[in-house]
């Protein structure tokens, strides 16, 4: 019998994999195959979310392994924990809830932006401070809706993934309609040039695996899952393979029909297709149903985050009050308003400094120190039970590592300089709490 403190079992593989695709799907294709084409180059494009893509499945297998074999809320934060707590203590899951902090925040304040921008197809006229306020609309009601228990939770994030499904099939069966092979492979002269493809590749790819993040959404929430040794693997196998074909049509079935020079130019892609193709009362139903879609990204996204703080501060490594569960509905409540006040602050960065930006942070301390971990655990515990095991180890862990690094690199100056300098004020933090209570690694008080 479960403990009146502890979190209900109540979601499913395929609750779950609507959970990961609803925070995958988002604002993500419908605000970056612009900017994909633009960095690109051209239909090239493609290559950068099929490199997207491949990067996705080779870190899924990670999270699969570590998902199935350390089932829990807070994910990384569990992994991290267990492969290098005797050596540094709490330092890496503290890192890890510190990047979150702001990570998850700028990811979530993305998908709001994103419905944003797209309000503008109904308001043209809008200022951009009543967009920004757009966005901390968007923020405070999904924080609402999320204020309750988990099974409505997961009904309410079904739903929204039928609207996605709706868009989605809507822009690829008018793709499919509509489709000039002439203009969506219209590469221009010298598109494959090793130095500027690649070049090209490195900046596609960070925005394209952007478009991919989410797919790890159910290893945050291991301890509502049923099954979580099978379901957190085949979720997150899944909702990447189901995304990946889902972005790579609508890339190409868009620039099949609006040139790519013009995708490139437009801040709605999505609405601009459509009204192409059906005229305006196309562009009216498909933005709307844009607008469902990027509220779906927030709304599952804000679902999964608010369960890192909360297994960190249930192992004291965090605040306490995180800790909290709600008497009624068995939720992180606090965690969930504290996340959700951050990402409104956040609704008022622009958009493309976000991106850059979560995603430098991430890879730092998340993306690839989890490699790591997994490489550590396979020696330090190898009788553990893994339900899941990565195929072809370490290949996979070894290309993922670099793909991760490639990706870094390509995000430039400015968000590589605020990664390293939050990395280190993280460090100082944790040193100087560390000290003050003696509880922690190079501090903690000797028996």
């Amino acid at each position: 019998m479960r403990e009146q403190g502890e979190l209900e079992r109540k979601i499913g593989t395929f609750q779950a994999i609507t959970i990961n695709m609803s925070q995958m799907m988002g604002a993500g294709p419908f605000i970056t195959i612009p900017l994909v084409l633009t960095v690109m180059g051209g239909p090239q494009a493609m290559f950068g979310w099929i490199a997207g893509a491949a990067l996705a499945l080779l870190d899924g297998q990670i999270w699969s392994e570590l998902g199935s074999s350390l089932p829990g809320e807070g994910g990384t934060y569990n992994y991290l924990k267990a492969a290098f707590h005797d050596r540094t203590g709490n330092l890496m899951p503290f890192l890890f809830i510190w990047s979150v902090l702001l990570a998850t925040p700028l990811t979530l304040s993305s998908g709001a932006i994103g419905l944003a921008n797209y309000a503008k197809f109904f308001f043209p006229g809008m200022t951009g401070l009543q967009t920004k306020l757009i966005a901390v609309a968007v923020t405070l009601l999904a924080v609402a809706l999320l204020y309750r228990q988990v099974t409505s939770v997961a009904k309410i994030s079904l739903v929204l993934w039928i609207g996605m499904i709706l868009t989605v099939v809507l822009i690829v069966a008018t793709g499919l309609l509509h489709f000039d092979p002439h203009l969506a492979f219209d590469f221009p002269k010298g598109a494959f040039t090793p130095n500027k493809f690649f070049l090209g590749l490195g900046a596609g790819m960070l925005l394209s695996i952007y478009d991919y993040l989410g797919y790890y959404t159910s290893a945050y929430m291991g301890d509502e899952l049923t099954q979580p040794g099978k379901t957190i693997p085949r979720s997150i196998t899944l909702s990447i393979l189901f995304v990946a074909l889902i972005d790579l049509l609508m890339n190409i079935g868009i620039i099949g029909y609006v040139p790519w020079q013009t995708a490139a130019k437009s801040s709605n892609i999505g609405s601009l297709f459509m009204t192409k193709a059906w005229g305006p009362w196309g562009g009216t139903i498909i933005t709307l149903l844009i607008i469902w879609t990027c509220f779906a990204s927030v709304y599952t996204g804000l679902l999964g985050a608010s369960r890192i703080p909360y297994n960190a501060a249930k192992d004291g490594v965090f605040f306490k009050q995180f800790a909290h569960l709600h008497p009624k509905m068995k939720f992180p409540n606090y965690s969930l308003l504290v996340i959700g006040a951050i990402m409104v602050v956040c609704c008022f960065f622009d958009l493309t400094t976000v991106i850059n930006a979560l995603m430098a942070v991430q890879i730092v301390v998340q993306f690839m120190m989890q490699i790591i971990a997994l490489s550590v655990l396979r020696k330090k515990r190898p009788t553990l039970q893994r339900p899941y095991k990565e195929w072809l180890y370490p290949v996979p862990s070894l290309i993922a590592f670099i793909g991760w690094g490639f990706v870094f690199f390509s995000s430039g100056k400015s968000a590589i300089s605020l990664a390293v300098v939050w990395t280190v004020v993280g460090i100082l933090v944790f040193l100087g709490r560390s000290f003050v209570v003696k509880n922690d690694w190079p501090f903690k008080k000797r028996a």
